[in-house]
């Protein structure tokens, strides 16, 4: 009995080692699996590959396999990787160069290292494109399209210093028409005491360097009358405003003078016969003396000249007097006679009551005849020069006649950029 009951756990366990998982010989057996005869061997396998496994100890120890390349693929493409200790390592790829697309088009990227590099396509052809200046191109380059550039190149374009119509230049940028760009431009100026240069330089005018002259001293000749010397002042059947046009000729008389139109009365002067004492000495009509008229350069402008009066009475207390208990010398006529050179450009404005008349060149250019509110006229030299017979670069008269006749008011204004001659430093 007592060596049934020794062998008997002898039987069971080997009898459970037969039982067990692997026993009939299948692989890949774990290991720690028991095993009966110590230095057996067996085949095995594992993720390596195909290998063997020896019994020690009563165990199947780890499957051995060499170390082997085995086949891999990564983003890059196919490669290998060392698989060893049932472990795969790295799967070995060489760089290459893998197709790609970006905003420009189709290329090629460096895949290494598992990682797609940047993708490099070529610059493609320019595309066509509009921009506000006209057809345009735009180009790719590293995946971003630029702006649209138009490439016609400058057009001709007309600014303030151009000599002809077209002779600037004007760019695109940005999409948008530039500034006309004219190239620096001098001009010979003439003032009226001489010639000098005129600039321009982009876009803006410069004035002109020749030398100018001073503001004019205008020498006025002036005949006193009185309402009962002639008729044509203080006249009591004038009691409002009224304009008096067209009663003189257009050109000056021989004797320099303005000549009557009419052989009888106007609506404001009597006749022929009265006017003709206006600017001519008549003994027991008029009384004569002379004043000197200021002009001052504009404040805005110091080639234009001024004389501003809104209270002329230049012979208060003179000759015949004041008029009545009026305080002023309301009954006179004036003339002045200058020469200036037309250079261009000149302008002559008036403002005042009673008549005006200013002839140049011996022609009628401004009638604010008539015995009336204060009026102003305007006179421009280059719009009129054909009328006047004037041409730059010429000397000419300017011949001004003024009268006041009527109380209760007196003035006389001066605009303009006409030099005298005699006032050349």
């Amino acid at each position: 009995m007592s060596h049934y009951r020794v062998s008997a756990p002898t039987l069971w366990i080997v009898f459970v080692g037969l039982a067990l998982p692997g026993a009939c010989g299948r692989t890949p057996l774990l290991p720690g699996q028991p095993c009966a005869l110590a230095g057996d061997v067996r085949s095995c396998s594992n993720r390596c590959g195909s290998g063997q496994q020896i019994c020690q100890d009563g165990f199947w120890q780890p499957c051995q396999v060499d170390p082997q390349q085995i086949d891999c693929r990564n983003t890059c493409g196919e490669g290998t990787a060392l698989c060893s200790d049932d472990k795969m390592g790295i799967c070995e790829v060489a760089p290459q160069q893998l197709p790609c697309r970006d905003a420009c088009g189709d290329g090629t990227a460096l895949c290494s290292d598992n990682k797609m590099g940047t993708c490099e396509v070529p610059d493609p052809a320019p595309a066509s494109c509009t921009t506000r200046c006209g057809p345009g191109q735009k180009t790719c380059h590293a995946g971003v399209w630029g702006s649209c550039e138009y490439v016609a190149g400058p057009r001709p374009c007309t600014a303030s210093c151009s000599r002809f119509d077209g002779d600037g230049s004007q760019s695109c940028v940005n999409g948008s028409w530039g500034a006309c760009v004219v190239a620096r431009r001098e001009d010979v100026c003439t003032s009226a005491c001489g010639t000098g240069k005129l600039v321009c330089d982009q876009g803006q005018w410069y004035a002109c360097d020749a030398p100018q002259p001073f503001p004019p001293r205008l020498h006025a000749v002036i005949h006193d009358f009185t309402p009962t010397t002639n008729s044509d002042f203080e006249r009591a059947d004038i009691t409002s405003s009224i304009d008096d046009r067209g009663v003189l000729l257009p050109d000056l008389g021989a004797d320099g003078l303005p000549v009557f139109a009419s052989t009888g009365a106007t609506r404001t002067i009597s006749g022929p016969q009265s006017f003709n004492t206006w600017y001519r000495d008549v003994p027991g009509v008029n009384l004569k003396t002379t004043k000197d008229l200021q002009l001052v350069a504009s404040p805005g402008d110091p080639n234009f000249y001024i004389y501003e009066n809104a209270n002329f009475f230049p012979i208060d207390g003179e000759l015949f007097g004041n008029y009545d208990d009026s305080g002023h010398n309301f009954h006179f006529t004036l003339m002045i006679n200058t020469e200036f050179v037309y250079v261009g450009g000149e302008t002559f404005s008036f403002t005042g009551d009673d008549d005006l008349w200013v002839f140049i060149n011996r022609k009628l250019a401004i009638d604010l005849g008539g015995v009336h509110e204060a009026e102003t006229a305007s006179l421009d030299l280059d719009q009129q020069a054909s009328a006047l017979n004037i041409s730059r670069g010429n000397r000419y008269k300017l011949d001004l006649f003024f009268a006041e006749r009527h109380t209760i008011s007196s003035t006389f204004n001066i605009h303009t950029s006409i030099a005298d001659v005699g006032s050349c430093p």
